[in-house]
């Protein structure tokens, strides 16, 4: 969400002030937003009686016009998830596989969830879960919180096992065509994670 100051709603009425966090915020608004601004939810609520916008989550809310956004919306609904592994490379254009509602998300070892059975959950301890944190845009261009690039290579040759591997490779192979790549970032987090030589290993496969 777009950060937005007292000052900035001088003048406003409250259902002006929603309209202009929305605007800010491509169409979505939550409840935590109002009440942060100290507006009363019973204006949003108004707003959904009347048909102006619809509830897409648990106190997240956005414009009717707009067509949702399900990876800014799960990134709202669940903000201790990072989207990664294959997923996340979806989002680079290094993954065959598009996520289809199911995705491939990381979290902390403490958290629990009752909705994390409908995805393909990777727990980690608190000292690696932000290694590589980054945000990308969605297709709909919404930013939301995954994982980088090497991150994520890391990522799938380690739970490879857990993975459809013919993906793995294409991921490998696509990841090694880049200009982009950064190889020192990618050995530098392979041995964070303790798995330096499987990542050498399993990359100088696909080096022709």
């Amino acid at each position: 969400m777009e950060k937005m100051y007292q000052s900035d709603f001088i003048g406003k009425s409250k259902v002006e002030i929603i309209e202009m966090i929305m605007e800010k915020n491509n169409g979505y608004i939550t409840s935590k937003e109002l009440d942060n601004c100290g507006i009363h939810r019973m204006y949003l609520n108004s707003m959904w009686k009347k048909g102006i916008v619809e509830r897409v989550g648990n106190g997240i809310y956005i414009d009717s016009s707009k067509i949702d956004d399900p990876y800014y919306i799960f990134n709202l609904t669940m903000p201790n998830a990072i989207f990664s592994h294959m997923t996340a490379l979806y989002f680079y254009g290094l993954s065959l596989k598009a996520p289809n509602g199911r995705y491939d998300i990381t979290i902390k070892k403490t958290y629990n969830n009752e909705h994390l059975k409908e995805h393909e959950v990777f727990y980690v301890s608190n000292d690696i879960y932000e290694l590589g944190l980054s945000e990308v845009k969605t297709p709909m261009g919404n930013k939301v919180r995954v994982y980088d690039i090497e991150r994520c290579i890391c990522d799938i040759i380690r739970s490879k096992k857990r993975m459809d591997f013919e993906l793995v490779k294409f991921s490998v192979r696509e990841y090694i065509k880049r200009r982009d790549k950064d190889l020192v970032k990618l050995s530098n987090y392979a041995e964070k994670l303790g798995i330096k030589d499987k990542v050498i290993n399993f990359m100088e496969v696909f080096y022709e």
